[in-house]
């Protein structure tokens, strides 16, 4: 940990430039950069870097480059839009240990726009609470990690060991982009994620499948229903079928001792239905969206082998399905779990920050969701920490992230950084990339 004078230089930065911060995370949060739009919110993430003297790399995700990869997920869009920023600190002279301050700047579809409170891409500040899509997840995160350098620097310091700072695309659905990180090169001795997280430390999540299932029936005028099969009809027994194996997976959990206290570790969510053509017709077709978790250390060909034969047993019992029976395909998150080990030095830096801050040990959480740590555990065997603020409405309406939250977060981030990297004088006049 800093000296006491210097880390009171660096929290009151914090403090000074808390402002700006948020205005900066409002200018992030007004990008709508859901999937194929992500690029005009990394161009200003691109810039914010580059105006801080850091070196860039800016590049689009290359399929071609990960696709042997064991982490890598199937992509079934067009990554035109799909770019990784990079901003690189350099030390005058490597002292310390090296970091990768990471986020994601995707976010999910906003739904319905009336059933919002404020619009989702017009950010505003309302009790303590700045509101819009991708606010808490995890646009003022990802703010954060640049805010907190620029903590050190305000306080005459900087990292002495090189940070790379990542804002990644992808993460909401493939995970692609961090791991595209990874293969380009980028790694270090410890990773830091500012995901939305309470002000907790996550100690583990679950790995996640996603998958379409078809059905396909006989189409029939409604006059004459009996002789058709109804596609729609025959999707919901899938449907009935694949909530039975949620809820086997989940009677396991005693069996993942870090999950045996989460109320449901386990979700089989289907998140998309489309079926038929026309009211008066036996439906011939219908398609389902999907996302499974999975245990840590459940390999993904396991899961997906389970599915499918929750598919075949529905098939089997249906005399037309039997015959014709339904398609799964893998169309993106094919993501194993990880655990954090205990122990370790990068923790034991940000506990001892988060205490600095919050006066108050950091507590550990267990995520039932994905997220990008995983590429740094299990391709890179890197310390992930995630670690960031108290949010609200992630992934549903009226997303928001707690300022106050946010600057202490912000704090113990830029306090970490100086532990975990050291620190060097910043040169005066001399911006360093």
């Amino acid at each position: 940990m800093p000296d006491s004078s210097l880390t009171r230089a660096i929290l009151d930065a914090v403090d000074d430039a808390f402002e700006r911060q948020v205005a900066f995370t409002a200018d992030l949060v007004r990008h709508p950069s859901q999937r194929g739009q992500e690029h005009t919110a990394q161009e200003l993430m691109f810039q914010a870097m580059r105006a801080r003297g850091l070196a860039m790399d800016r590049f689009r995700i290359d399929v071609d480059a990960i696709r042997d990869h064991p982490g890598f997920s199937p992509v079934a869009v067009s990554y035109d839009n799909a770019i990784n920023v990079v901003g690189t600190h350099h030390p005058r002279e490597v002292k310390g240990r090296s970091l990768i301050l990471n986020g994601h700047v995707d976010v999910v579809p906003v739904g319905p726009l009336d059933m919002w409170t404020y619009p989702p891409y017009e950010p505003r500040v309302v009790d303590g609470w700045l509101h819009g899509r991708g606010a808490g997840d995890m646009k003022a995160g990802l703010v954060a990690n640049l805010f907190a350098l620029d903590a050190l620097r305000a306080a005459g310091v900087q990292p002495a060991a090189t940070v790379y700072v990542q804002s990644v695309t992808e993460e909401e659905c493939t995970g692609n982009g961090a791991l595209a990180c990874l293969t380009r090169g980028y790694r270090a001795d410890a990773a830091l994620i500012s995901e939305p997280g309470g002000d907790r430390l996550v100690r583990a999540n679950v790995g996640v499948v996603w998958f379409q299932i078809e059905v396909r029936g006989r189409p029939a005028h409604v006059a004459r229903s009996t002789t058709g099969t109804n596609a729609i009809v025959a999707a919901t027994r899938v449907i009935a079928a694949l909530g039975e194996l949620e809820s086997r997976w989940n009677a396991e959990k005693a069996n993942h001792p870090l999950f045996a206290d989460v109320e449901k570790p386990i979700t089989i969510n289907v998140g998309k239905i489309e079926g038929g053509d026309w009211a008066s017709s036996v439906p011939a077709w219908c398609r389902i969206d999907c996302r499974a978790a999975l245990y840590p250390g459940t390999p993904v060909r396991e899961a997906q082998a389970a599915i499918e034969q929750v598919v075949r047993g529905v098939a089997l019992a249906d005399p037309y399905l039997s015959n014709h029976p339904p398609t799964v395909t893998y169309n993106g998150f094919t993501a194993e779990g990880y655990v954090l080990p205990e122990g370790t030095d990068a923790e034991a830096c940000l506990r001892a920050a988060h205490a600095r801050v919050f006066e108050s040990e950091l507590e550990t959480r267990i995520a039932p969701a994905y997220l990008d740590a995983r590429v740094f555990m299990l391709y890179a065997d890197t310390p992930a920490l995630v670690y960031g603020p108290l949010s609200d409405g992630v992934h549903g309406f009226d997303e928001r992230v707690e300022l106050a939250s946010l600057r202490r977060v912000t704090k113990s981030i830029a306090l970490f950084v100086a532990d975990w990297c050291g620190v060097e004088a910043v040169e005066a006049g001399v911006a360093r990339g």
